[in-house]
């Protein structure tokens, strides 16, 4: 290969966690990147706000520190079968909560900042695939799809840095991001519900048998701006094709419980730094950048994948859930083991 004079361009179609943070980082070594998402900034998205497994290593390396400077710090997760708390356990590593609102709206202010071409309300074709795109949008399964629902709340007391709730073929956590609101996000299978806005909550909260955090969050202050809904997929070990260069969820979607959405997004970005820089740089073809890629994620996703899958269904369905509380009760699930092996 030939070094270029100047910088080969690359396009990042999605501007979320992994889009944001591959342009800017691209953009700080010079390099003509435009980002094309189907929305505009800020915008509230269906996310648990909540960051576990992210190294310190990746956000220095990134250079995401100021960005994540007032995010609030979880270390103990209490976790509530129905009505039913068990008792609460240590994470191994702190984990950071932060609004989706407030990062994306930051990383896109930087990376214009830093000369990158943001294009947003634009939709580009994933039918086409040429040298120098890179596809960081959506997920790329088609179903099954549960239904994710997501909003802020204010004058809600947690019992501890991080409640996750277990209801029938549904499961949710609230933690608190950087603005003292408290993230509730939650999964839930797909109900014949006809009610529409913030009652469509209570609807399934009810019908998953929580019918004891509705009464808390009726009794709190909903934020009904940050009321989002969407067709959510549960993540499973599965990756996309090697045809092109995929990164965060485009590559592959890791099940909601573990709190490893954002932090595999951002790592996913990371990893595709230097092989892009390589193509950019004229130091090598665009196939072996994909090809690259690919690899160094599968090496770095694929043992919490594999594990994560395993666990998931513990948090489904009522049968298993009942014998995961039993054995939380009995304290004889290694949740520190399980959350250590998923980084």
């Amino acid at each position: 290969m030939t070094m270029s004079a100047s910088p080969l361009p690359i396009e990042i179609v999605g501007g979320g966690l992994a889009g944001l943070t591959l342009g800017c980082a691209l953009r700080r070594r010079e390099v003509p990147v435009t980002i094309f998402d189907a929305g505009d900034y800020p915008r509230h998205r269906v996310c648990g706000e909540f960051i576990s497994g992210l190294e310190e290593s990746t956000i220095d390396a990134l250079e995401l520190r100021s960005h994540l400077a007032d995010s609030r710090p979880h270390r103990v997760v209490h976790y509530h079968l129905r009505d039913r708390a068990l008792p609460p356990f240590a994470l191994p590593a702190t984990a950071w909560g932060i609004s989706r609102y407030t990062l994306d709206q930051r990383l896109a202010r930087a990376f214009v900042d830093a000369g990158g071409e943001l294009r947003t309300n634009v939709r580009l074709s994933e039918a086409e695939n040429p040298s120098g795109r890179v596809f960081a949008v959506g997920r790329h399964r088609r179903g099954p799809f549960w239904v994710g629902l997501k909003i802020h709340i204010r004058n809600i007391e947690l019992a501890k840095d991080f409640e996750v709730h277990l209801g029938d073929r549904a499961y949710l956590g609230l933690s608190q991001v950087e603005s003292g609101a408290v993230n509730l996000c939650g999964i839930f299978a797909s109900r014949p519900v006809e009610s529409r806005g913030l009652e469509l909550l209570f609807d399934y909260l009810a019908d998953a048998g929580l019918k004891a955090l509705a009464e808390r969050l009726r009794a709190a202050e909903l934020d009904p701006d940050t009321f989002c809904v969407t067709a959510a997929p549960l993540g499973d070990r599965q990756t996309a094709p090697p045809d092109r260069v995929r990164i965060g969820d485009a590559w592959a979607t890791i099940p909601p419980f573990t709190g490893h959405g954002l932090a595999m997004a951002l790592q996913s970005a990371e990893i595709a730094v230097e092989p892009m820089l390589d193509y950019c740089r004229g130091r090598t073809t665009w196939a072996d950048a994909v090809s690259r890629i690919g690899a160094a994620q599968r090496r770095h996703f694929r043992r919490r994948l594999v594990i994560a899958s395993w666990i998931h269904p513990l948090f489904l369905q009522p049968r298993l859930q009942s014998w995961l509380a039993a054995l939380v009760r009995s304290q004889l699930v290694p949740f520190r083991f399980f959350y250590a092996a998923l980084r």
